[in-house]
């Protein structure tokens, strides 16, 4: 962002401070004497790891405040504290304090921050596909903060992607239990009806990407829609699919994926117009992109029945030498051969 106010860079100071100093931790409980404050302060490796983690505003490095100073040193204070009277749980620091003048509230707030920061760099795993690195900072995420339903969303979004059939079982737990702790994580919604879709269980997938379509001022909702066109449509409901994806255009008037279904949708009930102005609106989307060969399928379609030939001629000879082996081209030549059969 290009702006930030000043508590919101606070919170993101503080944040870079909390997991240096969780990373230090195990370094830190090596020190039993009255120096062990000065020394650490002073340690190389501290500075370093505190430099690593500053973040960067417009461009220019953080400048260390009397504010960020302050909880550096009530960070390591407190990370001292636990030395010498508990035992931590790795590098998530969810420790229990038996004794701590911080009110349990803005202890139970960083253990979040903590889960959430975990989660988020689990999610750029996952990402790139290094999935056992992505598991042990959901287990992080777990160690800090056991009811942040984000970090049950993800590890279901990595046992989905990694893909064998006892991940597949596992990760539907995974959804359920996110769903419990946060019913409205409208997230999780979206995502536990892909996997349901993934398992054939579209009825089931229809229902939550119903509540995650529904959800006002959710990012994901335009796809959410989408998605539940399309289950609709593997439930054979078309005129459900057709709901759904017209919910999706008035959301955002540049979804492609309800333009090119609301074409084949509106041609099966020879609402011929309506399909060809919407046609016409998807190539104007994809312009400079290429066209797909669904695209020219769809335009031989409309073409064949406003008994357009020339039209029809040039987007079937584009079909069939541009992509030769699609499934588009084969139903184009098995038309071609029976042309009062009807479009399959």
């Amino acid at each position: 962002m290009a702006h930030w106010n000043s508590s919101v860079k606070f919170t993101v100071l503080k944040l870079s401070f909390m997991m240096a100093a969780m990373m230090m931790f195990e370094y830190f409980c090596q020190f039993k004497t009255q120096r062990k404050t000065s020394l650490i302060m002073n340690e190389p490796s501290v500075a370093s790891a505190y430099q690593k983690t500053n973040y960067t505003i417009s461009g220019n490095p953080k400048s260390s405040s009397p504010k960020s100073r302050l909880m550096a040193s009530a960070i390591i204070a407190l990370l001292l504290a636990g030395c010498q009277s508990t035992s931590t749980d790795g590098l998530t620091g969810s420790t229990r304090y038996q004794t701590s003048t911080q009110p349990s509230d803005i202890r139970n707030l960083d253990k979040q921050e903590i889960a959430r920061v975990r989660t988020s760099l689990a999610a750029q795993y996952i990402r790139k596909n290094e999935l056992d690195t992505a598991q042990r900072q959901l287990e992080k995420a777990f160690a800090a903060d056991s009811r942040y339903a984000p970090a049950y969303d993800m590890m279901g979004v990595l046992l989905q992607q990694e893909g064998s059939r006892l991940n597949l079982e596992k990760a539907d737990q995974y959804f359920k239990k996110a769903i419990s702790l946060d019913k409205d994580f409208d997230q999780v919604r979206n995502n536990y009806g892909v996997y349901l879709s993934q398992m054939k269980r579209y009825s089931e997938a229809a229902e939550q990407f119903e509540i995650a379509g529904a959800a006002l001022g959710y990012e994901g909702r335009i796809g959410a829609l989408e998605n539940l066109g399309r289950t609709y449509l593997q439930l054979n409901n078309h005129p459900a699919a057709a709901k759904a994806f017209l919910r999706a255009l008035d959301g955002n008037r540049n979804s492609l994926i309800a333009h090119i279904e609301l074409v084949d949708l509106l041609l099966e009930q020879q609402r011929v117009q309506q399909a060809q102005r919407l046609y016409d609106e998807t190539l104007l989307l994809v312009q400079g992109q290429g066209i797909s060969p669904r695209l020219l399928l769809q335009g031989i379609k409309l073409a064949a029945v406003q008994n357009d030939r020339t039209t029809r001629q040039q987007l079937a000879q584009q079909l069939l030498s541009a992509y030769p082996l699609s499934d588009e081209a084969k139903q184009l030549k098995t038309w071609l051969n029976n042309p009062e059969a009807s479009w399959k």
